[in-house]
């Protein structure tokens, strides 16, 4: 029997449509996420589906707002694990790590938005805490930022500075085809 490898679909909410939002890299990066929803229900792998919740009620991620539901595509099936954060990192006051282990559940693969904030900071926990962790770097986006500098970067820029970060520190970093090629079979 192969070990389980959970998959963490990160803020794929309704707000990250929003038209407001800054110009973000990787169009493709919701086929890829919807690629590895599909394989890893095939696989009968555990799927962890993360949700950003504001604290402020102004917010577009406030309760009861569209934009803090779950896309469309990425609708929870009644089975699976549903993460409700108040802050980027997924394992803060959540208890994400004690579901996890719960399960004897040590590999995690990480999709999602944004790269820079929520992706990174989850993954760089999850790394620390020991998790065996994988993030698709083609299943991530995120959006154009200014710099400490005031230099604005674009998306793409943002993006591949944040897989820098993490890669061979508190992660590998896999392509979507990658990490399909090696997952397990049912």
């Amino acid at each position: 029997m192969h070990e389980q490898l959970a998959l963490l679909i990160i803020d794929m909410q309704n707000a990250m449509c929003s038209q407001t939002l800054p110009p973000r890299n990787n169009p493709a990066a919701e086929d890829n996420i919807a690629r590895l929803q599909l394989a890893w229900r095939n696989a009968g792998q555990p799927l962890v589906f993360v949700r950003h919740i504001s604290r402020s009620p102004t917010s577009v991620f406030a309760p009861g707002q569209h934009g803090a539901t779950h896309q469309e595509r990425f609708q929870p099936q009644p089975h699976e694990h549903v993460v409700e954060k108040n802050v980027p990192d997924a394992f803060i006051n959540t208890g994400l790590e004690r579901w996890l282990h719960a399960r004897g559940l040590r590999r995690l693969v990480i999709a999602g938005v944004s790269t820079n904030n929520s992706v990174e900071a989850t993954a760089r926990t999850a790394g620390n805490l020991g998790f065996d962790v994988v993030v698709v770097s083609d299943a991530c986006f995120t959006f154009d930022k200014q710099d400490f500098g005031g230099t604005w970067r674009s998306a793409e820029e943002v993006h591949l500075m944040a897989l820098a970060n993490l890669h061979d520190e508190y992660a590998q970093v896999r392509s979507t085809d990658e990490v399909l090629a090696a997952l397990p079979d049912r």
